[in-house]
């Protein structure tokens, strides 16, 4: 049975939807309303929203070696990783295919904390284990909260003005205090928008959303939760485990494997530093090219209206919860790669897509063929290969 998280006090009597998930093995509420989750992704995308994000997996390495640890299990330079900074990374097996992804932050020369979606602690302390560090699963040690929106700082500085909010670089942390304990802020978050997450002790987990909500509702901050996360993820073209790549060690043949560089990591990769698990795989496929891509992709709006109208329907797409069935993709009668998550976009007004294309077709532009289900009947949609993220708003990074 899902377990509840620290805030589970406090979204329980929220959730009138009475929609719950099993997110790694601890509850979190689907949509809080009934039946729409539109005002929690609008609140998103117009002011804020808050999220309870505890349930991720939670690891720290601490040591002398520390950073060498950290480095022999990620593809980036971790020793350009400053203390207060965040780094984005995936890992991999030998074969150089990703296993997780997930944030490193720095927060001591010697001590560095990593979040994922996935258990990974035997995996971390294997690759440790000749080395002077202590790596520990701290997953239950903190609570950790997700504020995204355009209106999320103005929210924080009423709360922490002393935090130096205004001047927190995208990916960067900063430490304050909150009820005479140790708060971290991080710059980071999954919905593509401006945005921070925040990590305390779970005792204190109930009173920081108090105050959150309290503060939050001159700016109209509303609870999301994950339907309408998934939507502006996809928007932000970030991908999801288990949903647009398969974990290698979850895969059952070695065809669902995928490395970093077919989906679209490749900037992760440091193939220049030191040596981490998978490098000489990836160095060879740097070198030979790799099969796939991973792509956006646009679905003609004209092209649906045809194939609905055509069985006398309108688009049954719009306000819809985002897809996770696989839809295959074709080029001239062949298929060519599989959309993993689709969704239409309130905000874009679009039918967007992730995909996973062979390399040759996966060039921005691309006219491809996606196959959509109308009224119980197969047919193919026009669609176009775009770059991601699909919706990236300057205020992200500023």
């Amino acid at each position: 049975m899902p377990l509840p998280t620290p805030f589970h006090t406090r979204t329980a009597p929220l959730c009138s939807s009475w929609e719950w998930r099993d997110w790694s093995g601890y509850l979190a509420p689907s949509l809080y309303e009934p039946v729409s989750h539109e005002r929690e992704y609008f609140a998103i995308r117009n002011s804020a929203g808050l999220i309870d994000i505890s349930p991720l997996f939670k690891y720290e390495v601490i040591g002398q070696d520390a950073e060498q640890a950290v480095d022999r299990i990620m593809t980036r330079d971790i020793s350009r990783c400053a203390v207060g900074q965040v780094l984005y990374s995936p890992w991999c097996d030998d074969d150089g295919k990703v296993i997780d992804d997930g944030t490193i932050a720095r927060l001591a020369p010697e001590h560095f904390r990593i979040t994922a979606a996935q258990p990974n602690l035997r995996w971390f302390q294997d690759l440790g284990s000749e080395l002077d560090v202590q790596i520990k699963d701290v997953s239950n040690d903190w609570a950790a909260l997700a504020l995204q929106g355009p209106k999320s700082r103005a929210i924080l500085k009423e709360l922490f003005p002393d935090a130096g909010l205004d001047t927190l670089s995208y990916f960067h942390l900063t430490h304050t205090t909150f009820a005479n304990t140790s708060l971290t802020i991080t710059r980071t978050g999954y919905t593509g928008d401006l945005g921070y997450e925040l990590w305390l002790r779970p005792s204190y987990a109930e009173q920081l959303w108090d105050h959150l909500m309290a503060v939050g509702a001159r700016y109209n901050i509303l609870p999301v939760g994950l339907v309408a996360l998934d939507i502006v993820r996809i928007e932000a073209g970030f991908m999801l485990i288990e949903v647009d790549y398969i974990p290698a060690r979850q895969a059952l043949i070695p065809a669902q494997k995928s490395s970093p560089y077919e989906l679209g990591l490749g900037w992760t990769v440091n193939l220049k530093g030191s040596e981490f698990i998978g490098k000489y795989a990836l160095q060879d496929e740097r070198v030979r090219g790799s099969k796939w891509s991973f792509v956006g992709l646009e679905i003609d709006w004209f092209e649906l209206e045809r194939l609905y109208n055509a069985v006398g329907l309108r688009p049954h797409v719009a306000g819809m919860r985002a897809s996770r069935l696989s839809a295959p993709i074709y080029v001239d009668g062949r298929q060519v790669g599989q959309a993993t998550s689709h969704v239409f976009s309130p905000l874009l007004k679009k039918y967007i897509a992730l995909a996973t294309i062979e390399k040759p077709y996966a060039r921005a532009g691309t006219p491809v063929y996606m196959e959509m289900t109308v009224e119980f009947r197969r047919e193919k949609a026009n669609a176009t290969v775009v770059k991601r993220p699909f919706f990236n708003p300057p205020r992200k990074v500023k």
